[in-house]
């Protein structure tokens, strides 16, 4: 939250309400990727003014949802398999980084207890003998938390900063493809690598095993991009994702008009 909306002033709560809802629209399909944003349809669609408008398009342009347009205001920005690997790539180097200085700081018993909650409400879904859309659902939402907490163990505004950073690009994010994987055969397995992974992160941050924990949290963030390339094989499970609509699956990108 910003200096500026904690002291109340209205015109930051008008850019956050806009880039919110821009964003949503983003990754809803409802600007496709290439379009043009027009200003004037976003402040009848947002109900805010022009000046925050265009201060929310400068928001979303610096997430990298946005490009500027040769002609000028802001198009969607269109992602090929590279940009996306790219993406999943920093988020591991940097949740490796956090992972490693957590295991650096040899966190008490109770520091670990949220994280150990986490891990064990995960266990109870994976062995779950049904998998579907709910399990995977309950998995998204305990990985989330999961990562956020083994970010957070590493008391580093700075690696905390970047890893928000890197992960407002929705295909970057930990859960990003989770969902896309309910709907591919090994489904499962990868459900319990995945938890495995989670497990042994959670053991060597305990042991104060700083390589170990780096390794495993950069090997972990692998698994989004198996995720991505069997989702890329058929179109129903990338639709799944978040801002889907905007990867360009063997296709190059193209100049903004």
């Amino acid at each position: 939250m910003t200096r500026l909306m904690r002291n109340g002033d209205p015109r930051a709560a008008q850019t956050v309400k806009a880039q919110l809802r821009v964003r949503q629209m983003i990754l809803d399909g409802e600007l496709s990727a290439g379009e043009r944003v027009p200003e004037l349809m976003l402040v009848e669609r947002t109900g805010v003014s022009r000046t925050p408008i265009r201060a929310a398009l400068l928001r979303l342009a610096e997430e990298g949802l946005l490009e500027p347009s040769s002609s000028g205001g802001f198009v969607v920005r269109a992602f090929d398999e590279a940009d996306v690997y790219d993406a999943i790539d920093v988020r591991g180097m940097l949740e490796g980084a956090a992972a490693r200085r957590a295991a650096q700081r040899r966190p008490s018993h109770a520091e670990l207890s949220d994280l150990r909650d986490c891990v064990g409400a995960m266990d109870a879904v994976v062995k779950r003998r049904r998998v579907g859309v709910e399990q995977f659902s309950d998995f998204v939402r305990l990985n989330e938390r999961y990562h956020s907490l083994l970010v957070g163990l590493a008391r580093s505004p700075v690696l905390t900063r970047a890893v928000e950073r890197i992960v407002a690009l929705p295909f970057a994010s930990p859960s990003a493809f989770v969902m896309a994987q309910a709907a591919l055969a090994d489904a499962h397995q990868t459900l319990i690598i995945s938890q495995q992974q989670h497990r042994a992160i959670l053991e060597a941050v305990a042991a104060g095993a700083s390589a170990r924990a780096e390794s495993v949290a950069r090997e972990h963030s692998r698994l989004a991009k198996l995720n991505l390339h069997a989702a890329a094989t058929r179109a129903a499970p990338l639709r799944k994702v978040a801002g889907g609509s905007l990867i360009r699956i063997g296709q190059q990108r193209t100049s903004p008009s």
